[in-house]
């Protein structure tokens, strides 16, 4: 009796160290992702002003791919799109002279409702992860930092007031092509992320009294991540 119940033990004990072997050996944090942000604008001509509330959101997908034994440091690759809104004095005109858009910064006499401009992008996300998970813990600290990528697909521009609605959306200017460092901390579920642009929204030929536009994004907020 004592031979077979000792044999039972070893067995159960081998079965468990082989579970937990599997276990290990498939261990990734693939996750998708919701993020929103609070958005603000650099590299500004003058007298340029953001007013109001400028937000997004973004969401997507991350694939993990660990590149140590415990698992516990990865790289992220992703996919993902981005809408973000910035309410600004900036006046995208409907005028074109020589294929190129006429700028203007509103004064304060102007009394518009609506003067925003809204971009939709296509983000892929390059991570180094660091987390304190373990192939059975699913609550844990993270820090990711890398390089967001991004494509531009869509710009609108509204402007709206009491004589006059303008929407634009075929900018010649506008740079499609968008990069810049993110990162982002946090435990669980609940992280907060920000994002730098590097790249300016509009190229040289976007300028206002032989000034260039520019514009670049700063993203900063929450982002959520999900198994």
């Amino acid at each position: 009796m004592s031979i077979l119940f000792l044999t039972s033990c070893l067995l159960a004990q081998e079965e468990v160290v082989l579970y937990e072997e599997d276990v290990d050996s498939l261990y990734r944090e693939d996750q998708v992702y919701v993020g929103v942000t609070f958005n603000l604008i650099s590299n500004k001509p003058t007298d340029f002003k953001q007013n109001g509330l400028s937000a997004g959101i973004q969401a997507g997908v991350i694939r993990d791919f660990p590149i140590n034994k415990r698992r516990n440091k990865a790289i992220g690759l992703g996919i993902g799109l981005a809408v973000d809104t910035y309410n600004q004095n900036l006046f995208i005109d409907e005028a074109i002279t020589d294929m190129v858009t006429n700028y203007e910064i509103l004064d304060d006499q102007v009394d518009e409702d609506v003067n925003r401009f809204t971009t939709y992008t296509l983000e892929f996300p390059i991570e180094y992860r660091w987390r304190t998970s373990t192939p059975t813990k699913y609550s844990f600290w993270r820090i990711h930092a890398g390089l967001k990528l991004g494509y531009l697909f869509r710009f609108k521009s509204t402007f709206q007031d009491n004589n006059l609605n303008v929407v634009r959306t075929d900018l010649p200017e506008v740079n499609s092509f968008q990069y810049g460092p993110s990162f982002s901390f946090g435990y669980g579920a609940f992280n907060f992320q920000g994002y730098y642009g590097l790249s300016t929204l509009f190229n040289d030929e976007a300028q206002i009294d032989a000034s260039s536009v520019n514009l670049q994004v700063i993203r900063l907020g929450l982002v959520f991540y999900f198994l």
